[in-house]
């Protein structure tokens, strides 16, 4: 039921009996923020601390409603579940377990509690209001479930979805008859305006970014964006499950210093081209007080920057760097920038600055090595850049990880397999991501207009492969066990000095399973012997996967005729 509330008089609803309902909660300062479980083949963790809902939940706290987060996700649970229809072209792709370096995926995966858990939680509590995160439109099907499950256990409450989806999608969002507001934009001031609106009785159509449905018709608000970065809120980071999101046995926690990017290119939804906010950077002194108040809370091991351009601008990051360090000095704690580092803002003050803060890999983002494709993406050629910061980073004795991006439409493969052979002779691992539409990035338009979107929202990620463009479905599940394959050549390299020389295939069906390095050693023997990209299960079974022919002999030739390095 989407109705458009009018409390205390003015407000109309569809049902007496649900206004009724609604009044009896209403004096209620209960609100509990839920992270849904999302379905996918692989999880990162250590990215999915919902730093946006404490930010949230701070702000509502402090207009002294009693706030909660739920994170379906801080669970170690995780059921296999059958491909959604839409999937079901990916089997050919990832049809055995591999236990092999080269594996990619198999297993289609619920992570998280279960939504009838969520269902259950809520009533227990008996929240007035429930603020449900949908922040990729990939995962939007599980945050609409999430609604759907809540309603269904609690109908009483009433239920706001925001995030990145709900922004740019508020009528496909209210179309759910469990979600009673959408929020665009920033929702820490809009959140709490909401709250104290449903509580007073005041109109909800005052708040900016607001979406709903009045009369059967929508009211939909322009996105809201908090404009002054001084306005930025500490997360309510107490309100955190932070032993599920330990690291090597300490806790981990990230950090967001600005938000925006004044870059233009066209597959970033938070662009300058694109419809998100401008580029805000927060003062450094309120950066360094919210960590403070992390370290001091607990024992923070690891701490990850989650920004889109984190030293572009040179005095404000060593400003950072410098106010941080006596902070951190003599906590061991590991730094890192995991959205990428843009090259042209690394010299050696910022590198050595990295290092004595904590850094010890640098996360630098490449794109691409083809002037045409980076044309394409609307993104400078960096590469001279590039090569000067992979150099600072040897030279300092830090790693470094590159980010590369395939299967874009109108990218080849040939032009994605030359990007992995140049990083093959650098020392650095390969970060290779399958091009995906995001939704608000110039792309997304452009491909919507064209009528080349995925005809599911649920494929809009890379792990479906989402495009069989100019770079085939096949040529892009190459390119990606390529990565995969490169990337343990250098580790052989930094371990034994060289790669093992290549052997014919004996034709045999099992393989001893000693231990994955030893298995993985041996498939690359064969490889680099008859071009044949293989995978072992776990019981030893061998087989061959699905490749393009073609581009692994082509890559396995070429890389026979360089030096490949490691990263350390």
């Amino acid at each position: 039921m989407i109705f458009y509330l009018k409390y205390s008089g003015p407000w109309n609803f569809l049902s007496k009996e649900f206004e009724n309902s609604v009044k009896k909660i209403m004096n209620r300062s209960k609100v509990v923020l839920v992270q849904p479980p999302i379905e996918d083949f692989y999880l990162t963790k250590k990215r999915t601390i919902p730093y946006g809902l404490a930010c949230i939940a701070a702000c509502v706290k402090s207009k002294d409603f009693d706030v909660e987060i739920l994170d379906a996700l801080s669970t170690e649970k995780s059921g296999i579940i059958d491909y959604p229809t839409e999937f079901f072209y990916l089997k050919s792709f990832y049809p055995r377990k591999d236990i092999s370096n080269f594996s990619l995926f198999h297993e289609f995966r619920h992570f998280g509690y279960s939504f009838e858990y969520i269902g259950t939680k809520i009533r227990e509590i008996q929240p007035f209001l429930v603020g449900i995160s949908s922040l990729f439109t990939a995962y939007s099907d599980e945050a609409l479930k999430t609604a759907e499950i809540i309603k269904k256990f609690y109908p009483q409450c009433l239920i706001v979805m925001g995030g990145h989806h709900p922004t740019f999608f508020p009528e496909k969002v209210l179309d759910c008859s469990a979600v009673d507001f959408v929020l665009r934009g920033e929702g820490e001031k809009t959140m709490a305006l909401l709250c104290e609106a449903l509580k007073t009785g005041s109109d909800p159509a005052d708040i900016p970014g607001i979406a709903f449905k009045k009369d059967g018709a929508l009211h939909v608000s322009d996105p809201s964006w908090v404009e002054n970065p001084d306005e930025f809120s500490f997360p309510a980071m107490d309100l955190v499950n932070h032993e599920f999101y330990k690291r090597h046995k300490r806790h981990s926690t990230l950090v967001v210093s600005s938000r925006g990017c004044p870059m233009q290119c066209s597959y970033c939804s938070v662009s300058a081209s694109s419809a998100y906010a401008p580029f805000r950077q927060r003062p450094v002194k309120e950066i360094v007080k919210e960590i403070q108040i992390q370290i001091e809370s607990r024992d923070i091991g690891f701490i990850d920057f989650e920004d889109e351009n984190l030293c572009l601008y040179k005095s404000w990051f060593l400003d950072l760097c410098n106010r941080l360090q006596p902070l951190l000095e003599g906590r061991d704690i590991e730094i890192r920038a995991m959205n990428g580092l843009y090259p042209p803002s690394i010299d050696n003050d910022i590198v050595l600055a990295m290092k004595a803060l904590g850094f010890k890999t640098l996360n630098l983002s490449l794109g691409s090595t083809s002037k045409d494709q980076l044309k394409r993406f609307k993104r400078q050629d960096v590469i001279n850049a590039y090569e000067k910061a992979l150099n600072l980073t040897r030279d300092n004795g830090l790693e470094c990880v590159s980010y590369i991006i395939a299967a874009a439409p109108g990218q080849t493969a040939d032009s994605s397999l030359k990007d992995l052979l140049y990083l093959a002779e650098k020392r650095t691992l390969v970060g290779l991501s399958i091009y995906y539409p995001s939704p608000g990035s110039l792309d997304f338009q452009t491909l919507k207009d064209q009528g080349m979107l995925p005809g599911s929202s649920s494929l809009m990620r890379s792990s479906a492969l989402p495009f069989d463009d100019s770079t085939s479905r096949l040529e892009a599940v190459t390119l990606l066990r390529l990565s995969r394959i490169i990337n343990f050549m250098k580790h052989l390299v930094d371990v034994f000095g060289k790669i093992p020389e290549s052997e014919a295939f004996p034709d045999v069906s099992t393989l001893p399973v000693i231990n994955r390095e030893t298995v993985s050693r041996k498939l690359l023997q064969w490889l680099l012997y008859d071009g044949k990209i293989r995978g072992v299960t776990d019981t030893g079974q061998v087989y061959a996967h699905l490749s393009d022919d073609r581009l692994v002999k082509k890559c396995i030739k070429e890389l026979k005729t360089i030096e490949i390095k490691g990263i350390k």
